[in-house]
């Protein structure tokens, strides 16, 4: 751990989980990491700073209420897209997510999602991904989903699989907790094969719209 940049090897070793966890927390942007080539790596700086954050926040992270989706979605904000190119589809959601009023600058948003996008991957495997910012120019946690008619293929998941399924979350700077909660909240209702080939296969957006908000008598 004497090295400023680590690899996983190394994080895992220094919080004492598995590479495997370390990998996924980076694929999810759970861990402040970014990818050289195809390889994570980790600033000692900013994993330091990002354990003493999770430990102070974990109090307050389990005082939280349970995520409701009907409280961080709206049917507006449920979009079918055709674009074969991640930047293209990004874009266009941000754009649908900015005109949320707890979004106060679109331009922002758009960009920072770009630039997050280009850092690495927000693809988690199963056809979804899940774009995610925090900003000062956001008041209140606000979620978009897009539900893309073909595939999207230069997401460059570990799994290889295309890109259909897009959750893009806006935080407000000051709301990590939830904003992780959040983060978790979709990689674990995601995993149902039954829920994902249900948005995939609906009508439109308001039947899509449906089969999310049902999550919240889960």
């Amino acid at each position: 751990m004497d090295d400023d940049i680590l690899t996983i090897e190394e994080v895992a070793k220094y919080l004492r989980v598995s590479e495997r966890t370390v990998y996924d927390w980076a694929q999810k942007g759970e861990i402040p990491a970014g990818k050289i080539g195809t390889v994570w790596r980790f600033k000692k700086s900013e994993i330091e700073r990002w354990v003493n954050e999770r430990l102070s926040s974990n109090k307050a992270t389990s005082s939280l209420h349970p995520v409701r989706m009907r409280n961080v979605l709206s049917p507006d904000r449920v979009v079918f897209l055709d674009y074969p190119r991640k930047r293209d589809a990004l874009v266009a959601l941000a754009e649908r997510l900015g005109a949320a009023p707890q979004i106060k600058s679109k331009q922002e948003l758009v960009s920072e999602i770009l630039r997050r996008e280009d850092l690495m991957s927000t693809a988690i495997g199963r056809n979804i991904a899940i774009p995610h910012v925090r900003l000062s120019s956001v008041t209140d946690l606000v979620v978009a989903v897009g539900i893309s008619k073909c595939d999207i293929l230069d997401f460059n998941a570990f799994d290889d699989a295309p890109v259909r399924l897009l959750f893009m979350i806006a935080a407000a700077y000051n709301q990590h907790a939830y904003y992780l909660q959040t983060l978790s909240y979709f990689s674990a209702k995601l995993k149902s094969n039954e829920l994902r080939a249900g948005i995939m296969a609906a009508g439109d957006p308001a039947a899509a719209y449906e089969l999310l908000i049902a999550q919240d008598a889960d």
